[in-house]
């Protein structure tokens, strides 16, 4: 292991600041980086659906000591019962049998709970700047020059892309998405509504062939919910990205017959003012950088919402990043230590898919009535094996600092 050099990069602009743009600050900041984050939006993001802290990215947490504020935020649902068309009771379980993971050590938290922890961690250490973002990025052999929207213009030795599965730094520095993304077949749509079910921290999924439907509530039976809506798409409907009028139309024409609760789930997703709506898919390239320009976190291999694991390659990705910079010589050996080191990991949890993470959402009656005998048997056996994917990689030691 080598220490950082003077030839070395010393100044990085990260893009991004929701979970692998915060996480990898921290990191390159404790090696003695001088560090810049810039964020479109105008602060931290918080809200949005719970999100998933697994496996190996708990050890992330913990050494940056932020593992007892996400377990005081812990979410600790009491159930997950699966319903079928009717709204009768298919099966009800523990979340972690469903999951795969670890009770009493992996974590489910409120996204923007995490978003806070990780920004409080280093809010006061590195420049940030919101309300901006990078508009074209010009590589050189001293640096690369950056312009950015308000029109500033910096250069910096390193750019880290952490701008997300839809990545303006990717398609700056590589071209369009659509040539590094893998459609998985679905479409989506997640809000708040009112808890008019009196539902407290549980969650219910809602079945048909090729549709879902789920109502999660995170607190009490006086709090919103979070509203989920699934359903497959053979084609992408790369059409609707920037269209939330025909987001809307789109799913309440596919849920037009829907039984259960299905009706006022889409009658408040017409009121709701925080509507999320995407496709699910995968971001997946042959290498994660190009000359002075990396990629971290969904930029470069967003897994989907099906696996579970967004959040934790985010962690575990930025933090081996930013290792790699801190103990190699150049941005070419750091870049190509960080895709050596944390690709198995990755390519391990974006399998996940191809090995049943999307058996919560069968696209056929057959399909179906096979999930629905795998719950009940979850239920007969409820001692779970955790994913293996989810601790596939050893997290190394920090690098050292001088």
């Amino acid at each position: 292991m080598t220490s950082r050099s003077d030839t070395a990069a010393h100044t990085v602009l990260i893009t991004g600041a929701s979970l692998a743009g915060p996480t990898l600050a921290y990191w390159l900041h404790r090696y003695g980086f001088a560090v810049t984050v810039v964020e479109k939006a105008h602060a931290p993001r918080g809200g949005g659906y719970p999100i998933d802290v697994r496996g190996t990215a708990i050890e992330v947490v913990r050494r940056m000591g932020i593992l007892p504020t996400l377990q005081a935020a812990h979410i600790d649902t009491g159930r997950f019962t699966f319903l079928d068309a009717d709204g009768a009771e298919v099966a009800v379980l523990r979340p972690s049998a469903v999951a795969g993971s670890v009770e009493g050590q992996d974590l489910e938290v409120g996204r923007g709970n995490l978003t806070a922890a990780l920004y409080e961690t280093v809010r006061d250490d590195v420049e940030f700047v919101f309300d901006d973002s990078v508009d074209t990025l010009d590589q050189h052999e001293r640096g690369v020059d950056v312009t950015f929207r308000s029109g500033r213009q910096r250069t910096f030795d390193v750019v880290v892309g952490a701008d997300g599965m839809h990545s303006g730094t990717r398609r700056a520095l590589l071209g369009p998405e659509e040539q590094f993304h893998r459609y998985l077949g679905y479409s989506f749509a997640v809000f708040t509504m009112p808890n008019t079910l009196g539902l407290s921290r549980e969650l219910l999924m809602w079945n048909t062939p090729g549709r879902a439907a789920a109502l999660y509530a995170t607190g009490g039976a006086d709090d919103d919910l979070h509203a989920f809506l699934n359903f497959h798409q053979p084609e992408q409907p790369l059409h609707l990205r920037r269209d939330p009028d025909a987001q809307r139309d789109l799913v309440a024409r596919t849920y037009a017959d829907a039984g259960w609760e299905v009706g006022t789930i889409v009658k408040a997703m017409h009121q709701a003012d925080d509507l999320f709506f995407d496709t699910a898919g995968q971001i997946r390239m042959p290498r994660w950088s190009s000359g002075r320009v990396a990629l971290v976190g969904d930029s470069a291999y967003a897994p989907s919402f099906l696996t579970g694991q967004g959040s934790s390659l985010a962690l575990v990705g930025a933090y081996m990043l930013a290792r790699s910079l801190a103990t190699h010589g150049d941005h070419v050996d750091a870049f190509a230590a960080y895709e050596r080191d944390t690709r198995e990991f990755v390519t391990l949890n974006q399998a996940l898919v191809d090995k049943g993470g999307a058996r919560l959402f069968p696209t056929t009656a057959e399909a179906l009535e096979r999930r629905n005998a795998m719950l009940r048997g979850l239920v007969a056996m409820p001692a779970t094996t955790p994913q293996p994917a989810h601790s596939a990689l050893v997290l190394p030691e920090p690098a050292p600092t001088s």
